[in-house]
């Protein structure tokens, strides 16, 4: 998805014009379009002279005044510390590389998030999933000890209590019905 951008001309008077949508905004506005994913550039009306980082700068500072959320101190302090260009120079690439990798992590999340939840009400058909989903090669059969064949088993009777699950609501009592008779059967049996 491409980024929409936006041109703001600030004139001397500090007002802001949109020159997209032909109006005056307000550094709320700007704000408001940066977080929906906006590429905004700020340019002086006379000269233009970008300006841009001081408006989201003006911004961070109205936002820390209002809702009691700042940077973390110590960045603000290494911020003023770094008025050396090797050091502003450095300072800004690992603030530019960290915010990239938050970006792909959040991507990321937030593609997953379908699969995750997927893993969560279904692990078994997750996992089932996952494997063929990425080409692994069927594991080999070896022979199958004791304990592996009784938690095959196990795993069999667990698939089909969920796949019983499913069933509605009013059929579920009268399994338990039928399975206590078929209990009520069988201790008869063993009694005669």
């Amino acid at each position: 998805m491409a980024k929409t951008s936006v041109l703001i001309k600030k004139y001397s008077d500090r007002r802001l014009y949109d020159t997209r949508t032909s109006r005056y905004v307000t550094l709320d506005d700007i704000a408001r379009m940066v977080r929906s994913g906006k590429d905004v550039q700020v340019v002086q009306a006379r000269g233009g002279k970008d300006v841009t980082r001081t408006i989201l700068t003006q911004i961070i500072v109205e936002d820390a005044r209002g809702q009691g959320t700042a940077l973390p101190l110590q960045l603000l302090q290494q911020l003023v510390r770094s008025s050396d260009r090797a050091s502003h120079d450095f300072l800004s690439w690992y603030l530019n590389n960290t915010l990239e990798l938050f970006q792909k992590v959040q991507d990321t999340a937030r593609n997953r998030l379908p699969d995750a939840k997927a893993a969560v009400s279904h692990p078994l058909d997750f996992v089932r999933n996952l494997l063929a989903g990425q080409g692994l090669p069927a594991p080999a059969p070896t022979p199958e000890t004791d304990d592996a064949r009784k938690l095959r088993l196990r795993i069999q009777e667990l698939e089909a209590r969920l796949a019983r699950r499913g069933k509605t609501a009013h059929q579920a009592p009268k399994m338990k019905r039928a399975a206590r008779q078929s209990g009520d059967k069988k201790g008869k049996i063993k009694q005669a």
